[in-house]
């Protein structure tokens, strides 16, 4: 490259700051003007989405006061019904009685009145007069501290006497008294007939109350218990029109009560659409909104509460629906209607400025582009984050980074550069040692801790009669191969390559880094060690060369590890007795024909996961117990579970009983693992009993 830029033929390069800004102002041109253009085609759907989110939300909150309405009844119906008195129709002269309708009455001013009517013709009835028009008063020509209307026809029991009006103040006192009704009967009511008809149904009307001649609804419920009988409450209709046109959007938004036959139950207007039609209630085709059946059918089919659809005029409509769920088996709905176009006037006829002022921003951001384009580059962001990962020790291979500005093709080079380096030296050191004078920024020491490690030691089973004749070249890149495998099974279960020794390969779990999990880490690894060895052996094969045999020794204890060597050069390693017993089990692996010899300290730690045979008690030079020796036979599964166990029951017998029976039960084993090599080394020693002592032998 360097002979490029002095001869002049090298690439093209220009200048840091241009390129940022052209960059900057070329995407916020391109950006700002594709999301203006994107803006503008969505607007229509994004009034559609937020009409028909504003509008459910409305439908909801007027739903659940709708409900909030109802419920309050019904609650109160309820108590009324599991009163004795109610129960037992004992409504003359019950003072009580009077005293708690009053209070119900003051606590939900959407009732009109509470009443009673029972089977035998009595009757029970509390008004609060000045609920209902002024009419109402002057047609009972009444004191003006007159509250409450009490009707009571009492037909049966001792009571049984003439109906009578009171008029009640606001205390309760008598204010005057009134013979009469006398032609009053509850049963006859459109209320008791259908609360007796259809004990489900909640809602009755509108229909025309008997006492003021005005419509309303009733909410009514059947007696459960005591005399037969219904209790209900009247709400006129002018306070359910009140609330009605509480809920509606904007001027010719539109709130109503309807139920599953498509007829309305309630309307802001319903008075004169009742006039219209007063055999029976209107049907929301009065409405004159034609699509209006359309949303209500597509809402019951697909449960869909936000629906669109077109009047006759081709104006486009939101509504939503929910239902009133205090109304139980009546099934009655509330229905928000708003026009789409009067609802989000605002938005809609301001399409066009808002398209003007999005595309002055973009222009007004021009010169900020300018400014802002000397203080970012893409180039120089991603050298801070291979910076970074040199820095977490993430060292993948990754292409030189090659920029047309000189500064930073010169910073990609050194980044470049600095990546091999320390990806070079941790070839050489242990990564954790590597990473931890990179984070920390401190320079290697000699000295050392004494911790708790696992050490594994492997070898290759007759290497050099193997590697002696052949091509050195060949050698060592089979072998590298071979360390290769290894080393990756090693590190991808947390453990730290100590040394290469030949052939052999020593490594330690634990250290520098701590492992809680040390022991099941390293059994992880030696089994996918092995897994990787048989792998690379076929391969091996294929490729004309010998298979690599490796026996592997893995022990637990503590040892001494740290740096060790001159201040000119040193060596991060263990030591102590804990490393040469793993050594001494990587050899006598040779002894029994195994694989994979471990001591009990990593058997106790590691059975829950791992499945462990015993070999032999050994007592190795330099050890005054002896050490019971196992074999690590793999992860614990079925097969190796059943193996174990039955391999354990002839080791006890090799170990407790007389040489004669122990033969026959390896005799017995062998038959059924004829392949086992340290059945068969037992089975060598048994027949050498006379002579010489089976277990305690020293080990050279």
């Amino acid at each position: 490259m360097s002979d490029a830029r002095e001869t002049g033929r090298g690439p093209v390069r220009i200048g840091f700051r241009t390129s940022i800004i052209t960059v900057v102002i070329a995407a916020v041109l391109v950006v700002g003007l594709t999301l203006v253009y994107l803006s503008f085609r969505r607007v229509s759907s994004i009034t559609q989405m937020a009409a028909s989110t504003f509008i459910d939300k409305v439908g909801q909150i007027g739903a659940d006061r709708i409900d909030a309405q109802f419920k309050n009844v019904r609650d109160n119906l309820e108590i009324l019904a599991g009163i004795p008195a109610i129960q037992e129709a004992d409504v003359a002269d019950n003072v009580r009685l009077y005293a708690l309708l009053a209070s119900m009455l003051r606590n939900n001013p959407q009732i009109f009145n509470l009443y009673v009517g029972y089977e035998d013709g009595s009757f029970l009835e509390m008004d609060v007069i000045d609920r209902a028009k002024p009419q109402f008063r002057t047609a009972l020509n009444v004191a003006a501290d007159a509250v409450y209307r009490v009707v009571v026809i009492a037909r049966s029991g001792a009571a049984a006497a003439a109906p009578v009006t009171l008029f009640l103040s606001e205390n309760l006192t008598k204010v005057a008294e009134v013979a009469g009704p006398h032609s009053y009967d509850p049963r006859r009511r459109p209320w008791y007939v259908d609360a007796l008809k259809d004990r489900k149904t909640l809602l009755t009307g509108p229909y025309v109350f008997y006492a003021t001649g005005e419509p309303g609804y009733t909410l009514r419920t059947p007696l459960r218990e005591g005399r037969r009988g219904v209790v209900a409450a009247d709400l006129l209709l002018n306070r359910l029109e009140e609330m009605l046109s509480r809920q509606k959007l904007g001027k010719s938004g539109l709130a109503f009560l309807f139920n599953d036959a498509d007829r309305i139950v309630g309307h802001p207007e319903m008075r004169e659409l009742m006039t219209e039609r007063s055999d029976a209630l209107p049907r929301i085709d009065v409405l004159k909104l034609p699509g209006l059946s359309a949303a209500i059918q597509s809402w019951r089919s697909d449960g869909l509460a936000q629906q669109f659809f077109t009047d006759a005029d081709g104006r486009t409509l939101v509504a939503a629906f929910h239902r009133i769920e205090t109304a139980g088996a009546a099934n009655i709905h509330l229905a928000v209607v708003a026009p789409l176009d009067e609802f989000f006037a605002k938005i809609i006829s301001e399409r066009r400025a808002l398209f003007a002022i999005a595309l002055g921003f973009v222009i007004a951001m021009l010169p900020f582009a300018f400014w802002l384009g000397s203080l970012l580059a893409r180039s120089l962001r991603e050298l801070a984050r291979q910076t970074d990962e040199i820095q977490r020790f993430q060292l993948a291979d990754r292409p030189r980074m090659q920029s047309a500005i000189d500064e930073i093709d010169e910073l990609g080079r050194s980044v470049f550069t600095m990546r091999t380096v320390v990806r070079n030296f941790s070839s050489f050191i242990p990564q954790p040692i590597v990473r931890q004078l990179m984070q920390s920024g401190a320079s290697l020491q000699l000295g050392g801790i004494r911790r708790e490690v696992t050490v594994l030691f492997t070898d290759v089973a007759d290497f050099t009669a193997k590697t002696e004749k052949a091509d050195p070249s060949q050698v060592m890149i089979f072998t590298s191969r071979y360390f290769a495998a290894m080393s990756e099974a090693i590190m991808k279960h947390h453990g730290t390559i100590d040394k290469f020794i030949g052939d052999a390969v020593m490594a330690l779990w634990n250290a520098p880094d701590e492992d809680p999990d040390h022991v099941v880490h390293a059994c992880e690894a030696v089994l996918d060690c092995v897994h990787r060895n048989a792998e690379l052996n076929r391969a091996f094969r294929s490729e004309g060369w010998p298979a690599y045999g490796t026996r592997f020794g893995l022990h637990l204890g503590d040892a001494v590890v740290g740096n060790v060597g001159s201040a000119a050069r040193m060596s991060y390693t263990a030591l102590g007795a804990t490393i040469n017993l793993a050594s001494r089990l990587e050899g006598l692996n040779k002894n029994y024909g195994t694989q994979v010899l471990v001591s009990a300290a990593v058997k106790a730690r590691a059975e829950h996961r791992f499945a462990f045979r015993s070999v032999d008690q050994i007592r190795p030079k330099g050890f005054a117990d002896a050490i019971t020796v196992y074999e690590l036979c793999g992860e614990r599964g079925d097969s190796e579970l059943t193996f174990c166990a039955r391999w354990e029951a002839v080791y006890s017998s090799i170990r407790y009983a007389e040489p004669a029976a122990a033969a026959l039960r390896i005799a017995d084993f062998l038959v059924e693992y004829p392949w086992d090599c340290v059945a068969q080394y037992h089975a060598e020693r048994l027949r050498n009993a006379v002579q010489q002592p089976l277990f305690d032998l020293p080990v050279p």
